[in-house]
């Protein structure tokens, strides 16, 4: 495993970094939200990762749900990693970004709504997300980002649930 120090790269993309993010599904009225926060990790499996407009981040979080109950709302909470690859347009140079992940989730109990409920706490995650970079060295980001959870079918039922999440980030 080959992890380079930040100044090893002028691309901010290729530095450790934290953030802080904030979501909810689309239900209607009785959505579920989330807030989380968690640290980028990058690491270069690849020579053609080091360089150029692809990069791989491992995304750590701790996260949050607030969800309808059947009396007010409960709280569940999550631990999770990602796999991302994120590409830069304009071979590496544009502040625009796009990504896609996968990785695996666990929430501390069976997550489960009026409308939803899962049957495992443990879940797959996948991420799909448009960001954007600025300041003097690209070391803040904003992103939207679409999140699905389920667990692949381990065991029934499986609904799933997507969310919306906007995140902020700041690379070191």
């Amino acid at each position: 495993m080959t992890v380079a120090s930040p100044s090893a790269w002028a691309n901010g993309d290729r530095q450790w970094g934290g953030y802080v993010e904030a979501g909810q599904t689309l239900h209607g009225g009785d959505n579920t939200n989330v807030a989380a926060a968690g640290a980028l990790v990058p690491w270069s499996p690849m020579a053609r990762l080091r360089e150029g407009p692809l990069s791989f981040n491992w995304d750590l979080f701790v996260s949050q749900w607030r969800a309808p109950a059947m009396e007010g709302h409960r709280s569940f909470s999550q631990l999770g990693a990602i796999a991302t690859l994120r590409y830069r347009f304009s071979d590496g140079a544009s502040r625009w970004f796009a990504e896609a992940g996968i990785g695996a989730t666990m929430m501390d109990r069976v997550y489960r709504t009026p409308m939803r409920e899962f049957s495992t706490t443990f879940q797959f995650t996948e991420v799909l997300g448009m960001g954007y970079s600025f300041g003097a060295r690209q070391e803040h980001e904003l992103s939207l980002r679409l999140q699905h959870f389920s667990n692949a079918g381990i065991k029934k039922p499986n609904p799933g649930e997507n969310f919306v999440r906007l995140r902020y980030a700041y690379r070191f």
